[in-house]
């Protein structure tokens, strides 16, 4: 853990700028911390003046209770009336309306935060308080640790330091000439579409100030951070995120004007009733009938090729027909939406007969279909099954997607998937080109998109899976050098030692074939030393030599020893700080106690402070 708390404190001092991490755990959640549960200092700028937006609801019901509740100065609750595009604090605003509020943001150790005191009306809990009078605009959890004397059964009158979530725009979005980050409450029905309709934004810049894919889901009961080039001004036109419930509904009178016209009212309506239900009945009907034979013809004419999906290299307007399938039904009728069944013709095609210039490893070939390159592999059947069931789980810009597959036919005895081939190859194979040397700069990048990846099978995905083959060569690089894990076939926990693992791997793992988190976290330390040296060692004996000085038993200079280890082709165009950062985590990731080796999360923070 020593390794750990030099990294954090390396980290805490470092220049380096980053956006901030969007947390998608709900606001009342008492876990460990989410990355983004609070904004990190992560800017030049200590303190600044931004906005927070909050809904009036029954207790806070007009401008002037909200702003008492943030207690804005009379200077600033002018400014709140303005920019609400209101003329009286005091007029009753609808459940739901918005508000933007002024605040100043300033940096408290290590996190963002604007401070507020609230007192305590009555009994309540921490959560009601964050989650409900504050709308989130705070964790429960950080509520409670900045109150740690106050028991979480809150009485009244108790006075409570209220720690709001919000930041400051980092160096990087200054100079792209954002001058707010907005802190703003997801609640039921938000969208990302709508938010952006409402301040005047694109999506892209959306995504990128709270560090997401294009097209994420957001949850209620969190917040995001809004970047705004220019004071904010909110389009009242958009419906608001959740407009107060009628209280009830309509009636019309209806005037009667004799017993006979009720009942023929009463007569008409059961008329049309029945009616209603019986087209209603047989369309149902029709649906159903269709929809069996639909799915029996799915079946029996899945030798024809199935469309691809968006992401997929594949046109829809071809198609192929094969035969003797030899995979399970079962399993093709489940992939058949987003997979592309392909024949052996147009593997070979694409190998030019499986030759030996397209071959790139063991059973792997490179080949072009449809001008998009990719990588064929030979599998066994019970292989192919296990890695068309991991990829049908998983969905991630770190990990290489599974294009589809060719299932034998025509006396072939074996089956092939089709993968991505990013265009740069493995990793191991840039490092040994030293004519065409990665930089630094991309190569904490590369060390960024792994950590990425390998968090995400670890913790994203149900049920979650350790990768058990992380090195090198299973990483490959995109035209843009971003990193994408490959080989994707983890064993699930308890499963028993790979005979494909190869190379400096976990003791606990070789020894004893137990399998964990840890033993990824060990092979990423193997991955991080050889992005430093360029080098690669099989059996680990050369790089515990030459990263001994870092356990602090060396006599001689840590920065001349790291300096001698570090990758000649970089020629010392790199942060030495950085390097030594790199170096420890590193040698953290490969102790031989794995209960000694840092978590996932613990490695994202530090690379995070470093792209």
């Amino acid at each position: 853990m020593v390794y750990i708390l030099l990294i954090i404190f390396w980290a805490s001092i470092s220049s380096s700028s980053g956006q901030q991490y969007y947390d998608y755990s709900d606001c009342s959640l008492d876990s460990d911390s989410y990355p983004g549960s609070r904004y990190t200092c992560n800017s030049s700028q200590k303190s600044c003046l931004t906005f927070l937006v909050y809904r009036a609801n029954q207790q806070f019901q007009t401008l002037s209770n909200v702003t008492d509740l943030f207690q804005v100065n009379p200077d600033e609750s002018n400014e709140a009336l303005r920019l609400n595009n209101l003329t009286s604090p005091s007029k009753m605003l609808p459940p739901g309306r918005e508000i933007l509020i002024p605040i100043n943001c300033s940096c408290s150790g290590q996190f963002f935060q604007a401070n507020f005191s609230y007192v305590v009306p009555g009994s309540t809990t921490y959560s009601d308080i964050a989650c409900s009078v504050f709308e989130s605009l705070l964790k429960s959890r950080t509520l409670g640790e900045e109150n740690q004397l106050q028991e979480n059964d809150l009485k009244a009158g108790s006075k409570l330091l209220v720690p709001l979530k919000c930041a400051c725009p980092d160096d990087f979005s200054s100079s792209k000439g954002v001058k707010y980050l907005v802190t703003y409450p997801f609640v039921e029905g938000d969208t990302l579409d709508l938010l952006r309709m409402k301040f005047g934004i694109s999506l892209e810049d959306l995504c990128a100030a709270n560090l997401l894919a294009p097209n994420p889901t957001v949850y209620p009961n969190t917040t995001f951070l809004i970047p705004l080039k220019k004071y904010p001004i909110m389009n009242l036109q958009i419906t608001d995120s959740q407009p107060p419930s009628p209280g009830f509904l309509p009636t019309i009178d209806i005037e009667t004007t004799g017993q006979s016209k009720l009942r023929t009212l009463y007569v008409v309506g059961s008329a049309v009733g029945f009616c209603l239900v019986l087209v209603a009945l047989l369309v149902c009907g029709l649906y159903v009938k269709a929809l069996r034979k639909w799915k029996v013809e799915r079946l029996l004419s899945f030798n024809a090729r199935s469309s691809c999906s968006i992401a997929s290299p594949r046109s829809a307007q071809t198609a192929r027909s094969s035969t003797n399938s030899c995979l399970s039904p079962d399993l093709l009728v489940g992939v058949t939406y987003s997979l592309c069944n392909y024949s052996i013709d147009e593997l070979k095609r694409a190998t030019k007969g499986f030759s030996e210039d397209a071959r790139i490893g063991d059973q792997a070939y490179k080949g072009m279909i449809d001008n998009v390159q990719v990588m064929i592999k030979q599998m066994r059947f019970e292989d192919t099954r296990q890695v068309v069931d991991v990829h049908s789980k998983i969905n991630h810009i770190n990990i290489v997607s599974l294009h589809g597959f060719c299932y034998g036919e025509n006396g072939t005895p074996w089956p092939y998937i089709v993968l991505e081939l990013p265009s740069n190859g493995c990793l191991r194979d840039c490092l040994f080109n030293q004519s065409n040397y990665l930089r630094w700069h991309k190569r904490t990048q590369i060390a960024f998109d792994v950590a990425t990846g390998l968090h995400y099978l670890h913790h994203c995905i149900f049920p979650t899976y350790a990768h058990l083959s992380v090195n090198s060569r299973n990483i490959f690089l995109t035209t843009s050098w971003r990193a994408k894990l490959g080989n994707v076939r983890p064993l699930k926990r308890n499963s028993s030692i790979s005979s494909s693992v190869k190379g400096w791997v976990a003791p606990e793992y070789l020894l004893h074939g137990s399998v964990s988190e840890k033993v990824d976290i060990f092979a990423f330390g193997v991955v991080l030393l050889e992005l430093l040296s360029a080098r690669e060692d099989m059996d680990g004996r050369l790089f515990k030599d030459s990263t001994g000085f870092l356990g602090g038993a060396s006599e001689g200079g840590c920065f001349e020893r790291l300096r001698s280890f570090m990758d000649p082709a970089l020629k010392q165009d790199y942060p030495l700080a950085e390097a030594l950062c790199l170096a420890v985590l590193a040698k953290a990731c490969v102790e031989d106690d794995p209960l000694h080796r840092p978590s996932m999360d613990d490695i994202m923070k530090v690379l995070a402070r470093m792209v």
